[in-house]
């Protein structure tokens, strides 16, 4: 049985910068969307779209609960981009960075999966990901929701302690750490919490951290 692990890459300021254009953006488009169909003000469309995200963990939670948003119909409205490849911004080492390390690797996002699929084509990277997991193959059930994880799990066969989640939230990094998957944060913030293998700058460290996850260099090829 191979050694190698499994790579869970966070798609979302984890494997590019969505921070600088793509989260303005979208959270524009949310908003707009809800003033639209919710027939409310700028401000109240602001506050419901900041609530349901903080309650629920995604804002379309909240939506298809209280307002019977059609969640296919939100996600493809809220996630147009007329010019990603302005948007995306991303290191052009990481493609050689993702070759370098052993074992499958996994996008797994809570963006809609139309959205996972370009934002990895303007980055040209896939060849170098096996499989993706977006929010529609958890069967909307969001990260760090457990439903999440199995959904994952399940669909691709996968064993918590061979799974490394590469994140940038503190909250999906401690619920992998539940399930028995080694975590890796992708921040320069101070104070490492015990749920935190491993503390990383950006992605493109990875293969020099690699010892720090107990992952050998000549692992075979999952």
């Amino acid at each position: 049985m191979s050694t190698a692990p499994v790579w869970l890459f966070d798609l979302d300021d984890t494997l590019h910068q969505a921070s600088a254009h793509i989260f303005p953006h979208i959270n524009r488009s949310m908003t707009e969307y809800i003033m639209q169909h919710l027939a409310v003000d700028e401000a109240a469309a602001n506050r419901l779209r900041t609530d349901y995200w903080q309650r629920y963990g995604a804002t379309l939670l909240g939506l298809m609960r209280h307002h019977d948003t059609d969640p296919a119909h939100f996600l493809r409205e809220t996630h147009r981009f007329d010019r990603l490849h302005e948007l995306v911004v991303f290191d052009r080492a990481l493609r050689h960075c993702l070759k370098r390390l052993p074992g499958r690797k996994i996008v797994f996002s809570n963006g809609p999966s139309d959205y996972a699929h370009a934002v990895l084509g303007v980055m040209d990277l896939h060849r170098s990901i096996d499989g993706l997991c977006a929010i529609e193959q958890m069967r909307l059930h969001p990260k760090p929701m457990r439903r999440a994880f199995h959904h994952l799990m399940r669909d691709h066969r996968l064993y918590p302690a061979r799974c490394i989640l590469v994140e940038d939230s503190l909250a999906n990094l401690k619920a992998a750490k539940r399930l028995g998957m080694r975590t890796v944060w992708i921040s320069r913030a101070s104070g490492r919490p015990s749920y935190v293998d491993c503390q990383l700058p950006s992605v493109l460290a990875l293969p020099r951290a690699m010892g720090r996850l107990g992952v050998s260099r000549r692992a075979a090829s999952a």
